[in-house]
């Protein structure tokens, strides 16, 4: 898994992915944060994490696109897959490849948060919760990007689906309105992606919602592992 990992990064600033990544994620939310958290005059960092959710959305595809199209597209998979190595071990070496430079681009957050520190108290426990939460939902999302990227040789179709998925999941929120019955509302709730995370950036913590995020991201690689045997042996 090793091997696979130290490719995969060097792979993601190689080819200036991880550049491109980095520097539109931090753009962004720099932007959020001096109009959401400076122009208002307090210290609390949630409306940054609330906005930061919708980068999410948009930037993750981009990041995991390629981790498994592109071996599919250069004929590089039957290698892969018939290499002395297990499945879980590509599939966990490439995610955690993801997972690390999300984790760079979101800890950013830590330099505003000195920035801030300036400016007045930063409410610590409120911050670190909201970094816990972002780094949940990225889990989830790229082990997502992950499973869809190992369905298709073309890296534009995995980033636009696994964009289109993402939304789906994030206006998924939005259907309690329009349902009647109080059961479903109920799990629409518990199935809701934004629901959850909007409940740590309200300083909830939720150790049902941990599970749920961490549930995702171990099923969604869980489905990779199952193309990847098929793949292997069909």
């Amino acid at each position: 898994m090793g091997a696979i990992y130290r490719r995969e990064m060097g792979a993601f600033f190689s080819s200036g992915l991880a550049y491109v990544f980095l520097a539109v994620f931090y753009v962004l939310s720099g932007y959020f944060f001096y109009n959401n958290v400076i122009l208002s005059g307090f210290t609390d960092t949630s409306p940054l994490f609330t906005n930061m959710f919708i980068i999410v959305l948009f930037l993750i595809p981009i990041l995991t696109m390629r981790l498994l199209s592109e071996e599919k597209k250069n004929r590089t998979d039957q290698g892969l897959l018939t290499a002395p190595i297990g499945l879980w071990e590509i599939v966990m070496g490439k995610y955690l490849a993801a997972l690390t430079l999300f984790i760079i681009a979101e800890s950013i957050i830590f330099v505003y948060a000195l920035i801030l520190s300036y400016l007045g108290d930063v409410v610590w426990a409120t911050l670190l919760g909201n970094y816990f939460a972002m780094l949940l939902v990225g889990a989830a999302f790229i082990a997502l990007g992950l499973f869809i990227s190992s369905l298709t040789e073309n890296q534009m179709t995995a980033a636009v689906i696994t964009m289109v998925v993402l939304f789906a999941l994030f206006l998924f929120n939005n259907l309690t309105d329009s349902v009647n019955n109080e059961k479903l509302q109920e799990l629409i709730e518990k199935l809701s992606f934004y629901t959850r995370y909007v409940e740590f950036t309200s300083g909830v913590f939720n150790l049902t919602s941990v599970l749920f995020y961490i549930s995702t991201a171990f099923l969604f690689n869980f489905f990779t592992v199952r193309v990847l045997e098929k793949r292997r042996w069909g």
